[in-house]
């Protein structure tokens, strides 16, 4: 074929687009004149081919053997016919994979020309545009929203059609003796019975040929319309996860994608992006039920505030703390286990109620133990119990030693999230700052895990104040419940004359903004004794996308998961980790960025200013009740 044009349509961009997410460092197409046995199979029937013909066609065929597994599938899919259709000049072949990732991202836009959703050309424009998306994401190539929903909205489309049709199939065909039944053999009242009682729709009868489906195989269209969903799914999670590293990350909008399930899913995210289970021998199983059990707890009582999604946001602000510092770099992989596994059981099983309430009520668990601590001692001892049962041990794998010290961090991390002893931990970290000696590990935790559970007055109004709303209502039932046992009504459990402005107000001032100053010190002491001379660091890695991919909601992880033990537990979230007995090294700098005090102060502005309406509108109802 001399002389013929050889086009790179967008299915081969993915394929060169795919090859370079391998090897994040390479930014240049670079095109070898080797060639695999694949290549050298074919090499007599294209042996007519130019060399610039011939050196592309080699780039195209000898990385797919390294393609990311994303691309895999597209690989195989597109053959070298798909190749040979439009010129392509010079320009092109020195186009970078991310060049032309962003030709194909704003293709995207044109949404005039797509095939009807119910035609067959339709399924291979939607994998083609769900991928180029997919591939934009693996680059941090934004999309545009109202491309991204268009689009999203049409491969949606295909897939209806694809369902709506093989659901009809399914419904029509019956692998019982009934479906060779003739049309006219029974009559239509003893078929509509027979149809009714023992089949799954009212059409079981043997079709005429005119009649028959044009699908042949029921089974084959269903897996293609589950994979493709799976791809949307994953999709949509990995678009909700993407901005878990960030402070401003709401937790709400991910528990109502994940249809309530918001826990396991950020608990499972976070395992897997330091590759946990795979390097301390986890069973993902046991992981898994361990996390499905942790929400069932958390849903025992059904509180407005102390529930899964408080767990799953504790969890994430956790994380974030230690990941912005850089603190991850100070613990090794049991440590960091330890911190996540604190954080989501650290309110497991909370009634709702105070230590206070269970103390004057003199309730089982106050009598168990003793008036301290009741409830966080009650959250980790029913986490460690669960842990005894096969199905659920998470730490089945650990050494004695490796149990011990796992245990005695967790439980010193969930108890000191007492209030009762908030004043007492900030007084002692206080004092090991002004000391020269390095902070004990399990105090330093303890005081993030605390700050996080108290967080959410430092996050953007809008989760604010949902917190509050959620916050206060827990309050009042409280109130009501003591009311019915005759107990008096503790602080801000009254809900005819609570103020929750000058409350929220009072919280920040006294309580929250003082554990962030404390805490934000205290991270800048421990990071300044890890810090040494930029000239001695390694070489920096290039940024990665995380090696981890979250489950595909609403409740079937184990497929997806169970693929990713596997990955390469050297790049974590963009960051090299040293082995789990090893500290890594950080910048000489050891200032970091606060967050949390801008919206601290924000919030609490608006709430003196929602406080001053609050007062006005309780003179006014004094006013009104006067006679």
């Amino acid at each position: 074929m001399p002389g013929r044009k050889i086009r790179l349509t967008s299915g081969s961009s993915l394929i060169i687009i795919g090859t370079s997410l391998t090897n994040s460092a390479s930014k240049t197409i670079k095109v070898s004149g080797s060639a695999t046995s694949k290549r050298n199979h074919n090499h007599h029937h294209h042996s007519t081919r130019s060399p610039k013909l011939a050196s592309t066609s080699a780039v195209i065929h000898h990385d797919t053997d390294h393609l990311s597994p994303i691309f895999s599938n597209k690989a195989k899919s597109i053959g070298e016919n798909h190749l040979y259709d439009r010129h392509i000049d010079e320009d092109d072949l020195n186009k970078t994979p991310f060049d032309i990732i962003e030709h194909d991202v704003a293709v995207l836009g044109d949404g005039k020309y797509l095939p009807p959703a119910d035609s067959f050309d339709a399924l291979q424009i939607g994998s083609e545009r769900l991928r180029t998306i997919i591939a934009a994401l693996h680059c941090n190539i934004g999309v545009s929203r109202d491309d991204l929903l268009r689009n999203l909205d049409y491969i949606a489309s295909i897939l209806e059609a694809v369902h709506q049709d093989e659901t009809r199939r399914l419904m029509e065909e019956d692998d019982g003796a009934l479906s060779e039944i003739e049309p006219d053999s029974v009559p239509n009242e003893v078929r509509d019975w027979l149809a009714m009682t023992f089949t799954r729709s009212m059409s079981t009868i043997k079709r005429r040929p005119s009649d028959k489906p044009k699908f042949k195989s029921v089974a084959q269209a269903i897996r293609a319309g589950i994979m493709v969903d799976r791809y949307l799914r994953r999709l949509s999670i990995d678009i909700k996860f993407k901005t878990i590293n960030e402070w401003t990350f709401d937790v709400f909008s991910v528990n109502e994608f994940t249809s309530g399930q918001c826990l396991r899913y950020v608990g499972f995210e976070l395992m897997q992006r330091y590759n946990l289970p795979n390097k301390l021998h986890i069973s993902i199983t046991a992981l898994q039920n361990f996390l499905e059990q942790m929400e069932s707890g958390y849903s025992k009582y059904r509180n407005p505030y102390h529930n899964l999604i408080h767990a799953a946001d504790v969890l994430q602000t956790t994380y974030q703390i230690i990941y912005n510092s850089g603190l991850m770099n100070w613990l090794n992989d049991h440590e960091l286990f330890a911190m996540f596994i604190a954080a989501i059981v650290h309110d497991f099983e909370h009634t709702g109620t105070s230590n206070n309430f269970h103390i004057q009520s003199r309730s089982d668990v106050a009598l168990i133990y003793n008036d301290r601590a009741v409830l966080e001692n009650h959250h980790v001892s029913a986490a460690f119990r669960l842990m005894r049962i096969d199905d659920y041990n998470i730490v089945s794998e650990f050494s004695t030693d490796e149990y011990k010290n796992f245990r005695h961090l967790v439980i010193e991390m969930v108890l000191a999230t007492d209030m009762s002893s908030h004043f007492a931990q900030l007084k002692t970290m206080k004092s090991l700052l002004s000391m020269p000696e390095n902070i004990e590990k399990s105090k330093a935790l303890a005081l993030v895990l605390h700050s996080a559970d108290i967080s959410h007055p430092g996050k953007p109004w809008s989760i604010h104040y949902s917190w509050t709303e959620s916050l206060m209502e827990e309050y009042f039932k409280q109130g009501e419940k003591e009311k019915e046992l005759g107990l008096p009504c503790s602080p801000l459990c009254d809900r005819d004359n609570t103020l929750v402005a000058e409350s929220q107000i009072g919280f920040i001032q006294y309580i929250v903004e003082p554990s962030f100053v404390v805490m934000g010190d205290m991270l800048e002491k421990i990071l300044k004794s890890l810090s040494v001379p930029d000239s001695e660091l390694p070489s920096p890695s290039i940024p990665a996308k995380s090696v981890s991919s979250s489950p595909s909601p609403p409740a079937s992880p184990r497929s997806l998961n169970e693929s990713t033990t596997h990955q390469d537990d050297q790049l974590e979230n963009g960051r090299e980790r040293k082995p789990s007995s090893m500290t890594t090294p950080i910048g000489r700098s050891a200032i970091f960025r606060r967050p949390w005090a801008e919206y601290l102060k924000e919030n609490r502005e608006r709430w003196i200013r929602e406080a001053d309406e609050e007062k006005r509108r309780k003179e006014l109802k004094v006013i009104e009740e006067e006679p």
